[in-house]
Parts: structure tokens; C-alpha cells; sequence
């Protein structure tokens, strides 16, 4: 995905958090992240594996998951987290990892949930993450909502009116599409380009199993679910 964007012209990448928490390479994706992204949330699973969010909130398999990285990334991963905050709010470009809510834990997942969140916004756009769903809601100047989640690649011109944008997931893609999900800003054109990039799903998926993780995590992501 870096290289892809890269290659877009792209000047800077930000990370809405979740860093951690499903997938096999915890301390090479912090390190990443820390070091490549201008800006970087913390989402609920890298709070989980700091310690500073309780492994009772999350449920089943990712549970086990949160378990396992925190005993992978140890203290200096830990530390490394602390540093970070689920929402970064005072920006031309506000980024939530969650919601404007609730930058932690809130799905945005319906127009109810959308409407409540653009009314916490003043910026004409915000980012959020956390549903692993790309989708692209506005409220326009007559307080009419519009939008939703987004299928497949393309170019959204931002109109006039408030926008909140998740360029979907770069892993665990939960849309039915496997490849890698992320969102391509510019602000001069004032758009918003939805991207796809295919990486090595198999390659995941095995670093997943030989770490001794839920099979579901690696399963999964060839469906992209």
C-alpha cells in the first residue's frame, strides 16, 4: 500500500490506528507507522496490547489476539503506544480513530450514527476508521445527509458541505474485498480517491498460523471479512 501510494505522488500517509491486534508482525507495524506516518492514532486494539484498554473488552479471537501482541511488543511496544491518542482533533483535517464521540469504540455503521458524528464536526472534512468499511458521508449546507459506505475504487469530489470519510481497512478488509483498502487525499483538487491494492494475502496468512493465532484471523482474509 505504501509503495502504491507512493507511486500516486502521495507527499504523506496518516494512520487512523489499529497498528496491532490481528495480524502476525506487531512490532515491524508499529515501527512502520512510528516512523513513516506524519500523523498516527492509537485505535481500541493498540490500547489493548499497551495495557491501557482491558482485554475483557474485547471479545473471542480477538481477545486471544490482543493477549498475544502485548506479550510480543512488550514494554517498549507498550511505550511506544503511549505516545499516541485515538483522535487528533484540533487539525484542519480532524482524524478519529472511532467517531468524533467516541474515538475509541463507536461503529459508525449507520445514517443515524453518521448524522450524530457530522454534528460533532466544524471541519469540512474528518477521517475516521475502526469499521475496517470504506464509506463517505456529507451533510450538506441544508442539513441533509447523504452518502455511505463505499463500494469498490473511484474518485469522490468533495462538494460544498461537511464531510466524514474511512478509507477502509489496509488489513482485515471487511467489505467482501481482500485487497487492501485506503484513500488518497488531495486537498488542492479537493478529492478523495478510494484505492485497492492486492498484496500477499497467503504470505499474511501463514505468518498468522505459525504465530500460533486464531486460524479465523487468517482465514478471514482471503474473503475479505
Amino acid at each position: 500500500m505504501l509503495r502504491a501510494a507512493r507511486e500516486t505522488g502521495a507527499r504523506e500517509w496518516w494512520c487512523l490506528g489499529d497498528v496491532v491486534g490481528y495480524g502476525a508482525d506487531p512490532v515491524h507495524c508499529l515501527h512502520a507507522c512510528l516512523s513513516g506516518a506524519s500523523r498516527c492514532l492509537a485505535g481500541n486494539h493498540d490500547l489493548g496490547a499497551s495495557g491501557e484498554a482491558d482485554i475483557a473488552q474485547f471479545a473471542g479471537e480477538a481477545g486471544d489476539a490482543v493477549a498475544w501482541t502485548r506479550r510480543v511488543i512488550g514494554r517498549p511496544g507498550a511505550a511506544q503506544i503511549g505516545r499516541l491518542r485515538p483522535a487528533d482533533a484540533t487539525a484542519d483535517v480532524p482524524l478519529y480513530h472511532a467517531s468524533p464521540r467516541d474515538p475509541v469504540w463507536e461503529y459508525i455503521l449507520t445514517p443515524a450514527l453518521a448524522m450524530a458524528a457530522l454534528d460533532r464536526i466544524e471541519a469540512p472534512l474528518a477521517f475516521t476508521g475502526h469499521t475496517h468499511l470504506p464509506a463517505a458521508w456529507r451533510l450538506t449546507p441544508e442539513g441533509r445527509l447523504e452518502g455511505g459506505f463505499v463500494d469498490g475504487e473511484g474518485l469522490l469530489p468533495l462538494t460544498e458541505g461537511r464531510w466524514l470519510v474511512n478509507p477502509g481497512a489496509v488489513g482485515q478488509p471487511r467489505d467482501g474485498d481482500a485487497r487492501a483498502a485506503w484513500a488518497l487525499l488531495d486537498p488542492e483538487a479537493r478529492t478523495i480517491r478510494f484505492c485497492r491494492t492486492p498484496y500477499d494475502v497467503a504470505g499474511a496468512q501463514n505468518a498468522i498460523l505459525s504465530a500460533g493465532l486464531p486460524t479465523m484471523l487468517a482465514t478471514r482474509l482471503a474473503a475479505g471479512r
